[in-house]
Formats: structure tokens, sequence, C-alpha cells
């Protein structure tokens, strides 16, 4: 799937021809360079690397440096591969936000907000016991998370409380609402994974 590297800016909502208010996502997507050209004949399939984000080079190493400068760009924060582009593109070309079109769907991934440790109830959706009738300390408990003698552990897989948050999460089929090419901004329907300022792979 094609498609490219951006920054979740922050939320906001439109008006549709209705007056219907819908919530939406700002990103700031793109421009991204073509860092790396994946061929059959070299790679064993077809891609291109994609940079985005400038950074400095004093916090860049040396192999970062020559890679970078045979693309003849700056030394990019997020590299990351797409494959599925229709038009040819070579090393050091740009791409922009006109990739992707107005009312068309595309998937938005990134790193989710992390939550720290919690309990089943917040984490798993768990009841919890009930408030009256003499309970003490056990609102928000698991309860009961294993037999006895046999098997004698606790199966894999159990819910339990532990870290919640912070891994990778995709949302599919999110239409964009509309393409401000000169700002290299994207307005997306609905909420994206992550707080402000994180990095997404936008994908068509």
């Amino acid at each position: 799937m094609s498609g490219l590297i951006g920054k979740k800016i922050g939320m906001t909502s439109l008006f549709d021809e209705n007056g219907k208010n819908i919530p939406c996502t700002v990103i700031e997507a793109g421009p991204c360079v073509v860092t790396q050209v994946r061929t059959n004949e070299v790679d064993g399939y077809e891609a291109l690397q994609l940079g985005f984000d400038d950074k400095s080079d004093k916090n860049a190493t040396k192999a970062d440096l020559g890679h970078f400068k045979k693309a003849g760009t700056s030394v990019k924060r997020r590299v990351m591969e797409f494959q599925g582009f229709k038009e040819e593109y070579k090393l050091g070309d740009e791409i922009t936000v006109d990739l992707f079109k107005e009312n068309e769907f595309v998937d938005v991934s990134a790193t989710s907000k992390g939550k720290g440790f919690q309990g089943v109830v917040k984490r798993h959706g768990f009841a919890g016991s009930e408030r009256t009738h003499g309970q003490q300390s056990m609102l928000r408990a698991p309860g009961s998370v294993g037999a006895a003698s046999y098997p004698a552990r606790i199966f894999k897989g159990m819910k339990m409380g532990g870290q919640m948050g912070s891994e990778k999460v995709k949302v599919q089929n999110l239409r964009v609402l509309k393409v401000v090419p000169e700002k290299n901004l994207i307005v997306i329907k609905g909420c994206v994974p992550g707080h402000n300022n994180t990095y997404v792979t936008i994908q068509k």
C-alpha cells in the first residue's frame, strides 16, 4: 500500500453540507523524500523508503549521514518503506500530500498513548464486585484467577492488571475530509492513535 509518514497535529471539527458537526484529526503529511529505492534485482521486492522530519547532523550516526547523502537530502528522524506506488520515483524525489484525494479512505497507524500500569476494570472492562452487602476492599479486584492443586498455575493469556497502551494501533477506513497542499495538511474523519506530535503512517 502506498502512503506517507506524517505527524498528528491535533483534533478539531468540521461542518458538512447538512450542518452536521464531524470530529476530525489534522495530520501534517509529508513532504517525504525518497531515501532508497528497493528493486527485485537487488532486494527481491519493490518498495520505496521514505524519510520525514529533519534532524540535525550532530545527532546522526555516520551511517545515517552517508545513507541520506546518497539521496541528496538532510538526515531524517523517521524512515519507513511503502509499496504500491503507481508513479515511478527516483532517489531524492519528494512526495507530497497531493498523493491523497478528498473522500477517499485511508488506514492510519501509530503508537497509542501510554497509560501505565492499570487494573482489570480499566484495562479489560471488568465490572468489579458489587458495591454493597458488606464488600470491603475488593471493589475493583479481578477475583479468582486459577484452580487448586491442578493445574496449580495461571494459564497464559489470563486477563490481569498490567501495562496498558503504548502499542502500535491501526485504524482502518478513515475518510479524507480535506487536503491542504500549501500547508501539507490532511484532515481525516474521526480520531487516530497517539498523542499530539506523534508520528503516524497513512496508507491508501
